[in-house]
Formats: C-alpha cells, structure tokens, sequence
C-alpha cells in the first residue's frame, strides 16, 4: 500500500477504550475511519456524528466491508470470534489485550492468521510509552542485567467482571518482561483469589538469558502505582511509568589512595522522558504496518500467544495452590 494513500479502518466496540481508538484515529491524517460499530446504537449513531464517519448497525457488515484494517476494542470474551471471522477477509487487525479470552483460543486463532498470513497486532501499548522505550535504551547500555521488578496496582472497576488481574493487568509487565528480557524458560507464583477470580498475583519468571522478572499486580490495593526497577551490575534504574520519569544510580565504588580506602557516593541521573501518548505512537506504528513498514516495538500474534501462555502458567500455579 502506497503510504501517500490513507489506511481505511474500521472499528468495533465503544466502551472506554474504544471511545480512546475513536479519538485517535480520528485524529490521524493517514487514516480514512470508514465505520464504528457498537451494540449501543444509539452511542455509535451519537459519536459518528461527531467523528464524521459511518456507524453500522449490524457487526456482521464489518466483515465484508471493503477496509484495509479493523480494530477490535470488545469485551475479552468476544475477541476470538471476531478475530475469527475477520482472518481472511481483512488484512491488518488491531485486537485490544488480552488477544483472547482462553490460551486455546489464542492458538487457533495464530495458526488461522498464519495460514492467511494476517498482519496482528496486539494492544499492549505499555510498549509505546516513551517512559519504557528510553528504559529499553538504558538497558541495551548496561553491562549486564540482573533482575527487572515490574509493579501494576489498580482498584477493581466496575466495568471489569470477565477478567481476573493476571488478563487484566498484569498481561501488560508480562509483556514487557519478555520484550525486554526475552523467552522464559520458567515460571514460580502465588496469588490471593476472590469470588474465583485471581485479584492479586505474584509471579517470578526465569528467562533463557539467565535474566530474572519479578512481577506484582493487584486489583486490591488503592493506590495505583506502575513501575519498573532494574538491577544491573553497574546501575540500579528506577521508572516510573504514570509520571514518564526515569532515574538511574550508578553503583558506589570504592577506590585506594595512598593506601587509604575512600568511597565515590552513588551518582543519580535523571533521563530526559519526551511527552508523547502512548496509543497514538501505538496506532500510528500500526498504521505504518498497514502500509508495510515493519517496526519491531509493534507485538504481533507472537507476542500475543506468549503472554497469553505465560499468563496460563500463572493461573494454574496460583488455582493449584
């Protein structure tokens, strides 16, 4: 596809998220948005309006529709059925995380895209947060990388009732472990479960790099907090990914003079972090893969299937307990 020709994208599902897809999407000059949909109606009439573009009234004209993308913003437990019926017939998907509602689902719908040979992508937009784009370039700088902490706190909400806090939350840090660290090779959790849904997880995963991730997420805890803290040999990174700041702390040495022993205190950094919005770097790398660039921050259907089983490996650890 020609990049000078807009990517014509439609969209299903208007809930918070959605409406969030909607904004940006529209804003976007490479993107022609051809319809919305959502089973309110009467909301999707309401916003294409606004977004000056075509609500349908049937989920099934999304499918036949003459798009170059589609981008699922549903409830967990719909997105294999449209992602099934969507392979095939449309070339790119934008699919919210988690991919699927099941591990067995995910592994349909992978071999599905990959016989059709479907471009997939996959909404983990912690990827594209400038905070942990600029911690993957100091990490790429230091030495050797130890452990990488990773902590997601968030009250339940009351629009969530289908996921537990391993498909809510953490999925997201699960992601980035393995971006940042690689395959695992093995995992160890525990967890808390409340009306037979896992609300708080702890999760240790082993990579193949000999690298460790610590993962925390909580749907019990107040405070809402998400972090990331490295520990190299040579530094100790703290990020923080709600205020995009990142500080780094050279380790202290010890050094000799005159026979007499002094210390060099610790040095602290701070690393410039430039103010972007993650979902609109995460839709416009989606947008160029539409028109054939590649960008290897995007996750594909790869990425979605690992952190999906990941995440399957948690939940039979943290039930059998």
């Amino acid at each position: 596809m020609d990049s000078n020709t807009p990517v014509k994208v439609g969209l299903i599902g208007l809930g918070n998220m959605g409406r969030n897809h909607l904004r940006v999407l529209s804003m976007l000059k490479q993107v022609d948005l051809t319809f919305i949909y959502d089973l309110d109606i009467e909301k999707a009439t309401d916003l294409a309006k606004t977004h000056n573009t075509t609500a349908l009234k049937d989920i099934n004209d999304a499918f036949s529709s003459d798009i170059d993308a589609l981008v699922i913003s549903t409830p967990t437990s719909t997105h294999a059925q449209y992602l099934e019926q969507a392979i095939g017939k449309i070339q790119n998907i934008f699919v919210e995380k988690p991919m699927t509602e099941t591990l067995e689902e995910a592994e349909k719908i992978s071999a599905l895209a990959n016989e059709h040979g479907t471009n997939i992508q996959i909404g983990f937009i912690e990827r594209f947060n400038p905070a942990v784009q600029q911690l993957n370039q100091v990490l790429q700088k230091s030495s050797n990388v130890i452990n990488v902490d990773f902590t997601r706190t968030n009250k339940l909400s009351s629009r969530i009732t289908d996921v537990d806090v391993i498909s809510d939350l953490m999925i997201h840090d699960i992601d980035l472990a393995i971006h940042l660290n690689g395959s695992v090779k093995h995992v160890s959790a525990h967890g808390s479960i409340d009306n037979n849904l896992i609300n708080f997880a702890s999760a240790i995963l082993t990579h193949d790099n000999g690298h460790f991730s610590r993962i925390q997420a909580s749907r019990i805890t107040e405070k809402k907090m998400r972090k990331i803290e490295a520990t190299c040999e040579d530094v100790f990174i703290d990020c923080e990914l709600l205020r995009k700041e990142i500080i780094v702390t050279s380790q202290s040495r010890i050094k000799q003079d005159d026979g007499r022993p002094y210390t060099i205190s610790a040095v602290q950094e701070a690393i410039e972090v430039r103010p972007q919005e993650a979902l609109l770097l995460q839709h416009q790398s989606f947008i160029a893969s539409c028109q054939g660039v590649k960008n290897p921050t995007n996750p594909n259907i790869t990425d979605g299937l690992e952190s999906l089983k990941i995440c399957d490996m948690i939940q039979k650890e943290i039930y059998a307990c």
